[in-house]
């Protein structure tokens, strides 16, 4: 799932992580490994948002992808999507895709 920037802005209120930006050239290669999505990096590892069934409000769900694969956080290594506790308020956005 591509978040809008608002929406990236407002999961990084809720979470202890940084977003990659789009800009970064490592994004290539993140989208053809795991398709188009933004992506969060934290201490666990490589992390991307799926929707999640809310009925208050829109929300998203952090699905873990990569885990460091060393001590000093340099190098990731791809997992089987698995799913973490962590839901994230996203907000409703307005119809011309902004939020």
């Amino acid at each position: 799932m591509r978040l809008s920037a608002a929406r990236v802005e407002r999961a990084l209120s809720q979470l202890s992580a940084q977003a990659i930006p789009d800009s970064h050239p490592v994004m290539p290669q993140l989208s053809r490994a795991f398709g188009d999505h933004t992506f969060f990096i934290d201490d666990a590892g490589l992390l991307i948002v799926e929707p999640a069934d809310s009925a208050e409000v829109p929300a998203g769900q952090l699905i873990k992808v990569a885990a460091w694969s060393n001590a000093e956080r340099t190098s990731l290594t791809p997992h089987e999507p698995e799913a973490t506790d962590v839901v994230i308020a996203l907000g409703a956005e307005d119809l011309d895709g902004t939020s």
